[in-house]
């Protein structure tokens, strides 16, 4: 097959060159570990199996088994217009392999997980893609290919916690603040940022002379994209605060591993008092694309860990959870109607909170009949891109219970990396990052998932929350499904109230700093309308799709 050099295309280096090229020659190669005869994808300098540094390139058969698939119904991309199918195929040598690949030469309805994929090629400029098809010799459908942990298994990975003197004890939340959110504000990141800095610093009865530290998420490097302000740099230099130690970076779990960092720092005595902040500008950046005032980003040859999907249209954590849900569903009998029951309570909770961007009531039959974005999930499973910033300040235990507000205690964290970082290579039911961080909470907490009052849980899709629930242990592995029937359990009168202030679903996109926001605001009984009677233990989560983690809060009573 050829085509004109349309479809977004990959970097090749030296270490990469083999799998982009050789398709030329109509074959399918990958990298392969002589000491273990492991396949190794994206290509390493080291077996991550054995961790052997002897590899080589090897010729496979090109047969695979497809692993999960999603039919892309709103995303476009040059050469790729909706709808088209993204796929992830685990090759028959070792199915430990998943590919993202797009499926070609077939009906999308016909796709069934299990079925005999075999390998053809695109070139594109120089670079040969490898996309799959059904086999023409088509055998019964096969077993999916098992995770390497079972997902009840998760525990047993866990570390001893390395000394019973926990850093969570010493620290403390003062403070919190949220700038305007809206949808196409039309304002400078940087204000929003400065707004919600002050709502923070009053609300905790300090000033900004008292802060000596600042952390962020993602940090500079999200300024021009709609993902940040320009992080320290940018605060630092409009505020002049002068801190003795700051942290900004993408390389976390989103605004909950900048919060953290900042409870390590206070911990070891580097800070008093740490503002911590997320800024998202995410609505006006792309309304100014769309008019031409920005420039659009990328652009060129994909670079970085997307290089691996975007060629075959998945750009977005949609495409690669969508595929969890999808193998979620047929393992354990879950629907779409699970995944509708989060979204209607977020809608519901969502009614009391002024500061929410949807309001609206929205029935189960509003969530069915919603656009497809990408299978299985709707506009209705996808988060609110917006504007707005949230900050909250992490100060010393004892200094925090001398400030204006009570403190809301850290009783513990979850953080460990358990399952692979790559999302296509990771855990196959479940969202990646979720499992790992959950085992590793209740070891530092005598705490149990009965104890929790109120749940904040990550919901950039509908489908995180489900993940978070299951691993957190709220019901067990595979039970969400009738967990969440009716929504019953996870309304504010249930045994589980979710998302209280109406979810990134809802209230709008903050990357889980919202929901640290609410978290808080529960504990101190400040939540108006939606307050949860008698919150004493809140559970907060964060991240998507990048590494995640959990923290358990409860309220200094």
């Amino acid at each position: 097959m050829t085509s004109a050099p349309t479809r977004p295309i990959p970097v090749v280096t030296p270490e990469t060159e083999f799998y982009w090229t050789s398709g030329r020659n109509g074959e399918l190669q990958l990298q392969s570990c002589v000491s273990c005869s492991a396949l190794i994808h994206p290509p390493r300098p080291v077996c991550p199996h054995c961790r052997s540094k002897d590899t080589a390139v090897r010729t496979v058969s090109g047969l695979a088994t497809l692993f999960g698939f999603t039919i892309n119904e709103r995303f476009a991309l040059p050469g790729l217009n909706p709808p088209y199918v993204v796929a992830q195929v685990a090759l028959v040598e070792d199915p430990r392999v998943r590919l993202t690949t797009s499926v070609v030469e077939c009906d999308p309805n016909d796709l069934v997980l299990g079925m005999q994929m075999e390998v053809l090629f695109e070139n594109v400029a120089d670079v040969w893609l490898p996309l799959f098809r059904p086999s023409a010799d088509q055998p019964a459908p096969a077993p999916l290919p098992e995770d390497e942990i079972d997902p009840r298994e998760y525990s047993k990975w866990v570390r001893p916690m390395v000394t019973t003197d926990k850093f969570e004890d010493k620290v403390a939340i003062s403070g919190i603040g949220a700038s305007t959110l809206g949808r196409r504000l039309m304002v400078d990141p940087l204000s929003l940022t400065i707004q919600a800095c002050e709502r923070a610093v009053a609300d905790a009865g300090l000033t900004f002379d008292d802060i000596d530290g600042l952390s962020t998420y993602p940090g500079g490097g999200g300024g021009d994209s709609g993902f940040g302000e320009g992080g320290v740099t940018a605060l630092e230099s409009a505020l002049r605060i002068r801190p003795t130690w700051y942290n900004g970076g993408g390389e976390t779990f989103g605004p909950g591993g900048s919060v953290i960092a900042a409870m390590l720092a206070v911990a070891a005595g580097l800070a008093k008092h740490v503002l911590c902040f997320r800024t998202v500008w995410q609505s006006t950046h792309d309304a100014l694309v769309r008019e031409g005032e920005v420039a659009s980003p990328g652009g060129g040859r994909i670079g970085g860990p997307m290089l691996w999907t975007i060629p075959f249209g998945g750009v977005s954590a949609a495409h690669t959870l969508a595929q969890n849900a999808q193998r979620h569903f047929q393992k354990y009998g879950t629907t779409r109607e699970t995944l509708g029951w989060i979204a209607v309570n977020q809608r519901a909770n969502a009614a009391l909170n002024p500061t929410a961007i949807y309001r609206d009531p929205l029935t189960m039959d509003d969530y069915m009949s919603a656009r497809a974005i990408t299978t299985p999930f709707g506009l209705n499973d996808c988060d609110v891109p917006c504007d707005g910033a949230v900050a909250v300040i992490v100060s010393a235990v004892d200094a925090a219970r001398d400030l204006a507000k009570p403190p809301v205690l850290v009783e513990a964290v979850g953080t460990q990396l358990i399952e692979r970082l790559e999302w296509d290579q990771s855990t196959s039911t479940h969202e990646p990052q979720v499992l790992g961080p959950a085992a590793h909470l209740w070891t530092r907490t005598d705490l149990t998932p009965a104890d929790v009052d109120v749940a904040q849980l990550y919901d950039g899709f509908t489908f995180n929350c489900v993940s978070w629930i299951e691993a957190l242990g709220f019901c067990g592995i595979g039970e969400a499904k009738d967990f969440l029937d009716g929504g019953h359990n996870i309304a504010r009168d249930g045994v589980l109230p979710l998302n209280t202030n109406g979810g990134q679903l809802s209230h709008g996109r903050t990357h889980g700093m919202g929901l640290l926001y609410e978290a808080v605001a529960q504990l101190r009984g400040e939540a108006d309308a939606r307050q949860v009677a008698d919150a004493n233990v809140a559970v907060v989560s964060s991240g998507g799709l990048t590494p995640s983690g959990v923290m358990l809060l409860r309220a200094d009573r």
